[in-house]
């Protein structure tokens, strides 16, 4: 609300009593808008027409405008009111309009006079109201005109008139500029309908569309624009009248008609309109049947003028309403009987790519009140084919909502089935504004490559996709990783740390087990020396054991375990920087498996019978190669280096550990965050390809893109949130994330066992005591900071010896045992043997198992360096079976006590917050699933989650696509029921590399 300033006010108020008598204590005055209120008040109501004669005076000498601040705009009219002093409504108000004060004038006189006279006479000049003026297109007589409404809301209005001159080289036409000011930002839905419908009343002549600045007192960029269509309601009925609508057409003939005095009926029945006449106004029954001639005389040169598309003939009826059969008949013939372009209906035309035929159906469509599409102008619908895209634009003074046009606007051009749409984009936006508030987009056929095109006059960003054939390189990209001279310092660094603690750490532990004592120790009590000696060849003894049970071990799986090559690139040979992207025989990793019974070993040149991930090799392997992007040099030993020498604690997660160390020594290498993030669960671990991605999105004009892939086993919505909003800073993070997952992430019902491991870590309590020990400290009282330090004294202390001791020994026995860090495989290698053993299995089909190995356990041994997890295995429904139970929805503990609400909607609602204030992109894909995967239990977990992701993806920032059934069908896309190979990875980043709605970064 707007008020005036003081001392300006001061002056108005003076100048209200000097000019009507009261003291300036009866005196207050307000302006909102352009409104200027003035309360007379006193010990007796002061009397209305002398106070308004004595201020009305004044007036024509005085020019308020001086009277305010410079700065306000102009004042257009002022309401006086009277009351007595002490009663809270005023006992009168008049409002007087500034431009016609000397008919204000003439009228106060004729009151006074008639009220000393004592007449009951109503006399006084007539006022012409704002609205008949605003009429004749005058700007001030607007602006008052729109004053009377929006006065009352605080803002101010003003009208100007400015020539622009069209792009399509036609002559220069008047526009419309209204400008809106407040002291606040009024929201734009709450002034865009009721301004559109005051000035579409207007029926202005002239202006083809007005344009509604809104801005805030004191800055100098608007707040929003508004254009309003000015286009007649005449015109738009003759519009679609010439289409053929049946509404339309009636509204025409009844303006005619109504003249005479006759109302009309239409109806449409194939191509034959059929018009019944009959009285307009006959609540009697009494009044005669319209007259034929007069009738058709009217009605006739009206449709000739229109001629209505697809409709032939016309049959006019004359009778009174209620009547069954009419008085008299007509038949009207109309233009599409002898000129065939008339013949053709809009959906015929609209089905062979009539761009203005489809504007007219889809406007009908989204226009259904006819009525109000004449009040504010609708939904106006922009059309471009471009490259075999529609593109279609939605526009009204209110953004349309997105589900109220989308799901109408697919299903008709699905319907149509145009030629050459391959697929349709659907956008919505306030009129007036170039950039649209959402997009929607469907392919309607499948679109191989698409690349960079010209922007059309009504989008949403300045690059849009089209399609071209590029070519495609089989090089594979080669990145460096640890060099052998860095791991030999880093071991080095080991050993000498190692010497220098063994002697103080072995002399620690054996002082606490009371079995030693300090050499200078006095002996106060006498000890048995006979069992101290028992103790210690016992001891020994089972120390030697220990030492060789774990020399044995290490040896083991040093032998049946191929060492990671983290040397450099120059160790390859050239074949193999030249791989096929392909998969092969060559690109698959040759790997032994341990056994008791056997010790063969396979030729060099032949190829095992386990594949690049470890499992065993089908003999019903398709013989077909799928496309993949190329293997690349495995980073397990480089993250587990990486994650020991890190000074960040543990988050009892070893592949976030891992995923965790190979992503800073990125961020170290690159000196920035790669450009994209994937994250997850296992499914984006295995299911999005960096690689391919990056491959993908270069041949559509996105060169050098940096992917990286964070994804972990078991990660949920509440471990996604804590990785991107407390682990990594915000200088960390990429431009987009794409997060790739599905419903078992997001179920609340659950037990979430991944984040309650992660919880209990001492690294999640250190990412917790990052951000309040950013702050200064001199910025706290000095009490705070001094029981900070005490609290913190005071938790060291209270760590329990045991936990020390316990502590110290893993890391230690950790360092210096051959077998420790195997001990996983150890464990999966020695309960395979027994579950042989116990079956009676033969060594030929020993050959033919697996190693045992959990997924999980091959994922942190075989992520390459983008962090990616190529599994090259083929799930065929008929093996996996044999080795693995069916497990239904019923009993999948991923979806037991299925709810989308909850501890993973938190999570996720904060992790929107997060990158909309970071202004970082996030798509989230559900990832393809198998069709012995999704039963109907999980397909209505499914739709649950579907709809839960569709509310959300109203916001700006997040983008949702479905890839949950892409191929349900296509087992060799998956390495199990639910999980993606690398040949499913490699198609679904292809494939989100051709999604033109990804705000794919531009370097």
């Amino acid at each position: 609300m707007k008020t005036v300033v003081p001392d300006r006010q001061q002056s108005l108020v003076q100048w209200v009593s000097q000019a009507t008598g009261i003291n300036t204590f009866g005196v207050k005055v307000r302006l909102r808008g352009n409104d200027l209120h003035i309360l007379c008040e006193g010990t007796e109501c002061p009397q209305r027409w002398r106070t308004l004669s004595d201020l009305l005076q004044a007036l024509q000498q005085t020019n308020l405008d001086i009277l305010t601040n410079s700065e306000q705009t102009s004042i257009y009219q002022v309401f006086v009111y009277g009351r007595r002093k002490g009663e809270q409504r005023p006992s009168w108000c008049h409002r007087v309009q500034l431009n016609q004060i000397d008919k204000h004038l003439e009228q106060v006189q004729q009151a006074l006079l008639a009220d000393s006279e004592k007449s009951k006479q109503s006399g006084g000049a007539l006022i012409v109201s704002n609205e008949s003026l605003a009429r004749q297109g005058n700007p001030e007589a607007i602006a008052r005109y729109l004053s009377e409404t929006l006065s009352t809301l605080g803002v101010s209005v003003q009208a100007k008139i400015k020539l622009y001159k069209p792009k399509n080289s036609q002559p220069e036409e008047n526009r419309l500029w209204i400008f809106c000011q407040s002291s606040y930002s009024p929201d734009a839905s709450l002034l865009a309908e009721p301004i559109a419908q005051k000035l579409r009343y207007l029926k202005l002549s002239g202006y083809q569309d007005a344009v509604i600045v809104s801005q805030v007192s004191g800055e100098t960029a608007p707040d929003w624009l508004l254009r309003v269509d000015l286009t007649p309601p005449e015109v738009m009925l003759k519009e679609w009248a010439r289409w053929g609508d049946v509404q339309a057409i009636a509204r025409l003939l009844a303006e005619v008609l109504s003249g005479l005095k006759v109302g009309v009926q239409v109806s449409l029945k194939e191509s034959t309109l059929h018009i019944f006449c009959i009285p307009a106004f006959d609540p009697l029954g009494t009044a005669p049947i319209p007259d034929k001639v007069v009738c058709l005389e009217a009605i006739l040169p009206q449709l000739e003028a229109i001629a209505p598309q697809a409709i032939f003939a016309a049959t006019v009826y004359g009778q009174k309403a209620g009547d069954k059969e009419p008085t008299w008949i007509d038949w009207l013939t109309l233009p599409a009987t002898n000129h065939p372009a008339f013949a053709i209906s809009p959906l015929d035309l609209a089905n062979t790519g009539d761009e203005p035929a489809i504007v007219f159906l889809l406007e009908r469509l989204l226009n259904p009140d006819l009525d109000w599409r004449l009040l504010t102008g609708g939904i106006r619908v922009l059309l471009l084919n471009k490259n075999g895209l529609l593109h279609i634009m939605c526009d009204a003074p209110v953004c349309p909502l997105r589900q109220q046009v989308v799901s109408k606007i697919t299903q008709f051009i699905r319907q149509l089935k145009i030629s050459g749409i391959m697929g349709i984009r659907i956008y919505g936006r306030r009129a007036g504004n170039k950039e649209p508030f959402w997009n929607y987009g469907v392919d309607l056929e499948h679109r191989q490559r698409l690349v960079p095109e010209a922007t059309p006059e009504f989008a949403a960003t300045s690059i849009y996709i089209g399609d071209l054939v590029t070519s495609e390189t089989s090089e594979p990209i080669l990145r460096p990783d640890l060099t052998t001279k860095e791991v030999q310092n880093f071991v080095t660094e080991v050993a000498r740390d190692w010497i220098a603690t063994a002697t103080s750490t072995a002399r620690k532990f054996l002082l606490k087990s009371q079995l030693f004592t300090e050499s200078n120790e006095s002996a106060e009590r006498n000890y048995d020396v006979q069992g101290i000696k028992t103790a210690l060849v016992w001891g020994a003894l089972g120390l030697l054991l220990t030492l060789q049970t774990d020399w044995l071990l290490g040896q083991i799986i040093a032998r049946n375990t191929p060492t990671p090559k983290v040397a450099n690139a120059s160790l390859s040979s050239s074949s193999e920087q030249k791989a096929s992207l392909t998969s092969g025989k060559n690109q698959s990793e040759k790997t032994t498996f341990f056994s008791s019974t056997s010790k063969t070993k396979s030729p060099p040149n032949q190829s095992s019978v386990f594949n690049a991930s470890e499992f065993t090799q089908s003999d019903e392997t398709p013989k077909n190669n799928l496309p993949a992007a190329p293997l690349k040099e495995k980073a397990t030993a480089t993250a587990i280096l990486l994650a020991a020498r890190s000074q960040m604690p543990s988050f009892n997660v070893r592949q976030l550990d891992e995923q965790l160390a190979l992503y800073k020594q990125r961020l170290a290498r690159t000196g920035s965050p790669p450009d994209i993030l994937i994250i997850g669960s296992s499914r984006a671990l295995r299911g999005v390809d960096p690689a391919a991605l990056s491959k993908a999105l270069a041949t559509q004009g996105y060169p050098n893109l940096d992917v990286f892939n964070f994804g972990i086993n078991g990660a949920t919505a509440q471990v996604v949130d804590f990785v991107i909003r407390h682990v990594l800073e915000p200088s960390e993070l990429p431009k987009i994330i794409i997060w790739a997952d599905g419903a078992r992430a997001f179920n609340g019902g659950r037990e979430d066992i991944t984040f309650k491991s992660l919880a209990a870590s001492a690294g999640y309590k250190q990412a917790f005591e990052k951000t309040p020990t950013t702050a200064s400290s001199n910025d706290l009282p000095e009490n705070m900071v001094n029981s900070g330090e005490q609290k913190t004294n005071q938790e060291k202390q209270e760590i329990s010896t045991y936990e020390a001791v316990n502590q110290s020994l893993n890391q230690v026995l950790g360092s210096v045992s051959a077998s420790y860090q195997n001990r996983d495989q150890i464990k999966s290698l020695l309960q395979k043997q027994l579950l042989i053993f116990g079956n009676n299995q033969t060594v030929t089909s020993q050959k033919q198992l697996t190693d045992g190995t959990s997924d999980e356990s091959i994922s942190q041994q075989a992520v390459d360096v983008d962090g990616f997890l190529p599994l090259s295995i083929r799930f065929n429904p008929a093996r996996y079976y044999q080795k693995h139970s069916r497990v239904t929805g019923n009993y999948d503990n991923d979806y037991k006590s299925f709810q989308v609400e909850g501890q993973q909607d938190a999570a996720f609602q904060e992790v929107l917050q997060f990158t909309q204030s970071h202004k970082i992109s996030l798509v989230f894909v559900n990832m393809p699933l198998t069709g012995d995967y999704l039963d109907p239990v999980r397909k209505q977990y499914e739709q649950q989650f579907q709809q839960y992701m569709l509310r959300l993806a109203t916001n700006s920032n997040f983008i949702y696509r479905d890839f949950s059934q892409q191929w349900t069908k296509v087992n060799d896309f998956f390495s199990d029921p639910s999980h993606l190979n690398r040949f499913g990875a490699y198609e679904v980043s292809k494939k989100l590399a051709n999604d033109p709605m990804i705000p794919w970064p531009v370097k």
